[in-house]
């Protein structure tokens, strides 16, 4: 059986980054009945298919944070990221991560271009602000230019037998990395709330975006609650 490359996106993804990255939903375990079954366990009662009570419920288990029944369903991504997205990201510890090694392959070495500069906030170090009159087309060529010389700098290496685990140092926190991620609902709503949020990243925002479109199909109800609650799904 032929194998697909892990850079190419699965058939169910979303682009972001100006389409320079992607998430795409791997792999899924559980519905929505899932989650009121499991609220409902310790009657001894099981539910094929949801009617209003179960809604209900729901909304009553996210309401009251007895989230416990959420963790049933599990969903698994495929992410193609910068690597300073991927820093962010990791350092959700309740995720499980398998990523591609560049101790292992050179191959399709991409690089980030942001599609637009942002000027740093005043009274935040750590925010940026969107500035439609700033001036970024030299800088972002700027960027451009960077990337590629980090990745001359790279096959240079290697072309003098350095080891990769060693050359792979010098390239920029702009390339692009893929990876697999694994999480339960209940992880991955904090993760939302968070990410998709005015103090997160535009970068890491766009990937939560991403995965609420990717997710909705799934847990409609769950969506619906966070929606009624005047939340953008």
């Amino acid at each position: 059986m032929e194998m697909t490359h892990v850079n190419v996106p699965p058939v169910n993804h979303v682009k972001v980054l100006d389409g320079q990255g992607w998430v795409g939903l791997i792999d899924k375990l559980g519905t929505e009945t899932t989650i009121v079954n499991a609220a409902r366990v310790s009657f001894g009662k099981i539910r094929e298919e949801m009617n209003d009570n179960d809604v209900k419920l729901l909304h009553y288990l996210i309401d009251n944070r007895h989230t416990s029944p959420l963790e049933h369903i599990v969903f698994t991504f495929s992410v193609h990221c910068p690597l300073f997205v991927r820093g962010q990201w990791h350092r959700h510890r309740t995720w499980s991560y398998n990523e591609i090694s560049r101790r292992y392959t050179e191959i399709d070495m991409e690089f980030y271009v942001p599609p637009k500069l942002r000027v740093q906030a005043e009274n935040n170090r750590q925010a940026s602000v969107a500035c439609e009159s700033f001036e970024d087309d030299a800088l972002r060529e700027l960027i451009r230019k960077q990337n590629e010389a980090s990745l001359k700098a790279y096959e240079d290496l290697l072309a003098a037998g350095v080891c990769r685990e060693q050359a792979r140092g010098v390239l920029s926190q702009n390339m692009m990395v893929t990876f697999w991620a694994t999480v339960d609902l209940s992880n991955l709503l904090h993760f939302l709330e968070l990410r998709d949020s005015d103090h997160a990243q535009w970068e890491i925002r766009e990937y939560a975006k991403a995965i609420k479109k990717l997710i909705k199909p799934v847990i409609p109800h769950v969506a619906g609650y966070f929606e009624a609650k005047g939340q953008i799904w």
